[in-house]
């Protein structure tokens, strides 16, 4: 697998800013919208859980997991910027995953965080 299978998050110049934290240097909070989030659950698949069992056995990554799980937060994240924009937002701030177990046939990834309106701050 290459590089671009192992990681996500967002390109340059995004439309909709997300970071993790509670500010965004050089930038003001204009307006906050509210919490937004982007949910996806996928269905565990046999085959890949059979194989995943094998290779624990042995040790090792579970590269098609791996995979699995950086598409899944790829696509929560799609979906919570859509949500952001959506309602008007150019941020998102304290942005999480939330990774759960969907009643033993799949996992739920919910990617949250706090919708905003930022702007350049001119006064520093």
């Amino acid at each position: 697998m290459g590089i671009d299978e192992y990681g996500g998050g967002q390109g340059p110049r995004p439309e909709v800013i997300v970071v993790t934290t509670n500010d965004v240097p050089g930038y003001r909070v204009r307006e906050v919208l509210g919490e937004v989030f982007g949910l996806t659950v996928r269905s565990r698949h046999l085959g890949s859980q059979i194989g995943a069992g094998l290779k624990s056995m042995v040790g090792g990554e579970l590269r098609g997991l791996t995979k699995t799980l950086v598409q899944t937060r790829n696509q929560a994240m799609e979906r919570l910027v859509e949500q952001a924009r959506a309602r008007g937002a150019n941020g998102v701030l304290a942005f999480r995953f939330d990774v759960t177990e969907a009643a033993d046939v799949g996992t739920e990834v919910c990617a949250y965080g706090t919708a905003v309106v930022i702007e350049l701050d001119h006064t520093g």
